[in-house]
């Protein structure tokens, strides 16, 4: 079992930059690959990143270029730095946990946080 608590969100300008924390619980954090996932209001639920247990990341081609996601396993937390905000940015972004490869799909993710809201403004 994993819990998930995200922080970091919060309201910026169009250009700026955010940091985005996951911090998770349970002593198997290592072995789980970590994604962010985020969802604005009347669209479905998109990928962001994927961090596998090594560390090998993956990106969705929106945020490619913009978005760094790491993951720190002595401190049980993932995070992502959002840089070059666009409005188009702005949703609920949530962080997830899998036992296995990571993946880009977040049916395949097990364990998911309550996320924090993301704001762009124009």
């Amino acid at each position: 079992q994993v819990q998930l608590v995200e922080f970091g969100g919060g309201l910026v300008q169009t250009g700026g930059s955010l940091r985005l924390s996951c911090a998770a619980s349970g002593r198997t954090f290592g072995t789980y690959a970590m994604g962010w996932f985020r969802q604005a209001p009347g669209k479905e639920r998109e990928f962001v990143a994927a961090i596998s247990w090594s560390g090998i990341t993956y990106y969705a081609d929106l945020t490619k270029g913009r978005c760094t996601i790491s993951r720190d396993n002595a401190k049980n937390t993932v995070y992502l730095q959002m840089n070059r905000l666009k409005p188009e940015d702005t949703a609920v972004y949530y962080c997830a946990a899998r036992y296995g490869p990571a993946r880009s799909r977040s049916s395949e993710y097990d364990y998911w946080g309550q996320g924090t809201q993301v704001t762009v403004s124009s």
